[in-house]
């Protein structure tokens, strides 16, 4: 399994969430563990932007909860098949070349423009794995349109 994983999946695991069932909190949980644990692939970009916003938002020293577990584990994966990394070209501020639809781009979050230039650009396309921001249910059609999937963790609470 292959996956590109939105920073709300470690924030919910790490009960950083407030607007969120305890079943969404448990299956982010299950989800990032499952990484750890199996011969599974998380796929970030080439410029730390994916891993910049993880450390950024989460805790490594000491880690709390899982969300910054599986943080300090990642960080240790290069070279070991369980982290793949994607060159992004960025344009301009937050803009990809690799993003997969040019006229969905301006509509989208700055922020969470990368997840699906990961994604794009990455030769399997990955499924991005969203917990509960409710944006992403305007944007899966447009992607899948593209080729990219976005799985939502916890559909009610994206909702």
């Amino acid at each position: 399994m292959k996956a590109v994983i939105d920073t709300n999946v470690l924030l919910v695991a790490n009960g950083q969430h407030a607007d969120v069932s305890p079943d969404c909190v448990a299956e982010c949980v299950r989800r990032l563990q499952s990484m750890m644990q199996k011969a599974s692939v998380t796929v970030v970009d080439d410029g730390y932007r994916i891993l910049g916003e993880y450390h950024h938002k989460t805790r490594l020293n000491p880690p709390k909860g899982v969300g910054d577990v599986f943080l300090k584990w990642l960080l240790r994966q290069s070279g070991t098949g369980q982290m793949e990394q994607v060159m992004l070209n960025e344009t301009a501020a937050d803009c990809f070349t690799e993003f997969p639809d040019p006229a969905l781009e301006p509509q989208f979050d700055a922020p969470d423009r990368k997840f699906a230039a990961v994604s794009n650009a990455h030769p399997d396309k990955p499924e991005i794995w969203q917990a509960a921001d409710c944006k992403w249910l305007d944007w899966w059609p447009a992607l899948r349109a593209k080729g990219v999937g976005v799985h939502f963790l916890c559909p009610a609470d994206a909702c």
